[in-house]
């Protein structure tokens, strides 16, 4: 990146009609050479003006000058011109937190043309030691190679220090934090069946006044019965939902984001409704009976419209993900069950489709994982089999008894 350069700092002369005239000469980002002119009644106050000028000139120049810059200034400047418009606002502010939480700390203070492959390198790897997630430390290591990658291409630092700083494997991070490199299918987290009956009678749990003990909680029995995300489900209105076809179709998402206006006090989060994950999570979802009840419920505790949101605060607006949230930890902790993720549903729902469910006969019924995958909205199969579905291997036995390869 090029810089405005001062070529002369002023020269002044007196003109025929008495005024004072002075030039200072530079050359723009661009090469080209410019001048900026000066007049005053006297020598002395068209000496200031240019004085006051260069000073200012090279102010600016420092301030453009990247190379001077230390990591947390940089950074944090190039999040909010370059990435704020490219990604999602959840995508921002993950970067946000990431460059706050474990890149500024350690070498935000440093200048960006002083850090080293050694320092990055180093600072994923005391990440690991530390026992972060894999994940985590991966978040990590991609902000920095976007960052430093950007500072090469625009040429304000001569040498990408990132190119010689590898992602470590998952196998060996494991390995040196004492935990075993099991596969995506075996680290997914579902509901057992003893615990969707807990989960159900809390759910349906009332008080002594008659009334619901938790607020609109049908949403998560809906949940397992659809797949939906967080996002999704509260981003529903009531129009979308077409319960004489047994569809519901997803159109929007809700998410909770940090306000770029920040006062003083703590930071507040924002909400905005916006398109869903991916453009193929804009799909239609088949309701199975139970999936129609509990629609029919929500819709009965709570209503403000065709047009208002199937799960509304007490306001008929959109109901925040992070109360949402709230409420099922509570419902978990009053049900006896283990804390988990309301993403344990769709991880839920998902495996039981794919693996199946015994009928009245004892025959197993399932989905193939492609219908699966368009009732997720995932663009590929692949995703929802090696992080969706929990594969029950007691299904297999006896599989291949008519199978026996090599005997006579």
């Amino acid at each position: 990146m090029k810089l405005q350069e001062l070529i002369n700092k002023g020269t002044v002369h007196k003109r025929n009609d008495g005024y004072w005239a002075g030039m200072v000469s530079y050359k723009n980002r661009k090469g080209e050479y410019c001048r900026k002119n000066f007049c005053g009644v006297t020598k002395k106050s068209v000496k200031q003006k240019m004085k006051n000028y260069v000073i200012q000139f090279q102010k600016e120049v420092e301030e453009s000058d990247e190379t001077k810059k230390i990591v947390r200034v940089s950074m944090q400047k190039w999040l909010e011109v370059f990435k704020l418009q490219t990604v999602e606002r959840a995508t921002y502010d993950g970067n946000i937190n990431t460059a706050h939480k474990y890149i500024y700390p350690v070498i935000g203070e440093k200048s960006v043309v002083d850090i080293t492959s050694f320092e990055l390198k180093d600072l994923l790897s005391q990440m690991m030691i530390s026992g972060y997630a894999h994940s985590t430390v991966k978040k990590t290591y991609c902000l920095l190679n976007q960052f430093f990658k950007y500072l090469y291409f625009e040429e304000i630092l001569p040498n990408n220090p990132m190119k010689n700083v590898d992602m470590i494997k998952k196998a060996n991070f494991l390995s040196v934090q004492g935990k075993e490199d099991l596969p995506e299918r075996d680290t997914i987290t579902i509901l057992t069946d003893e615990e969707i009956e807990l989960l159900k009678e809390e759910v349906f749990a009332r008080r002594r006044n008659g009334t619901y003990k938790h607020q609109q909680a049908a949403a998560y029995i809906l949940m397992l019965n659809t797949g939906l995300r967080v996002g999704e489900v509260l981003g529903l209105i009531n129009s979308d939902i077409d319960i004489e076809t047994r569809i519901l179709y997803v159109r929007r998402a809700v998410k909770e984001v940090n306000s770029l206006v920040q006062n003083d006090s703590e930071s507040k989060r924002e909400l905005i409704i916006g398109n869903p994950k991916t453009k193929s999570s804009k799909r239609a979802v088949p309701l199975n009976q139970r999936a129609i009840d509990m629609i029919k419920l929500l819709q009965k505790e709570r209503c403000f419209g065709d047009e208002a949101p199937l799960i509304p605060n007490d306001k008929g607006e959109f109901t925040r993900p992070s109360i949402f949230r709230g409420r099922w930890e509570r419902v978990l902790i009053d049900a006896g069950v283990e804390q988990k993720g309301l993403h344990s549903l769709r991880h839920t729902f998902a495996t039981i489709l794919v693996n199946g469910r015994k009928d009245k006969n004892g025959n197993i019924k399932s989905l193939p994982v492609r219908k699966v995958a368009d009732i997720l909205g995932h663009t590929t199969t692949v995703i929802t089999e090696k992080y969706y579905v929990k594969r029950d291997l007691k299904k297999l036995s006896g599989i291949t008894d008519e199978f026996e390869i090599g005997r006579n």
